[in-house]
């Protein structure tokens, strides 16, 4: 079986406090924001720093309620999730729920840059928020 993941999209950090960590990945690194968009469906702010084909995506809250607001409450700032490429979404997160693993998202839905995502539960694995991330471009 081929795998259906085909590049790592992006890592995930989440932040409280946006315009700082921007301003830490230029300083230390030299590394620039290349997309930037709230994310009013997962009540997130997002910036992306591209490092070679993927990225590292900052991740703030837009509103107290939402899941990164939660995991900030209970974890603080750090890694929030990992993204990985795949060719179809749909195809792969049915992979994944055939398995047996749970899923956060049963059917996949719109991401930030008009891609379209699904994640899985942590508990499914390892630990990890997993994303699967299908560029539509």
């Amino acid at each position: 079986m081929d795998s259906l993941l085909t590049e790592i999209d992006h890592v995930a950090i989440a932040v409280r406090d946006l315009d700082a960590a921007i301003a830490w990945y230029a300083d230390v690194f030299g590394a620039l924001v290349v997309h930037r968009e709230i994310v009013e469906s997962d009540g997130v702010e997002e910036a992306l720093v591209r490092v070679a084909d993927s990225y590292v995506q900052l991740l703030t809250p837009t509103r107290d309620d939402s899941p990164v607001a939660k995991y900030l409450e209970r974890k603080g700032e750090g890694l929030h999730h990992v993204a990985y490429r795949v060719a179809n979404c749909a195809a792969a997160l049915e992979a994944v729920k055939a398995s047996g693993y749970q899923v956060i998202d049963q059917t996949p839905r719109p991401g930030s840059r008009s891609t379209t995502v699904a994640f899985i539960h942590p508990k499914a694995s390892f630990g990890t928020l997993i994303e699967l991330v299908q560029e539509n471009e």
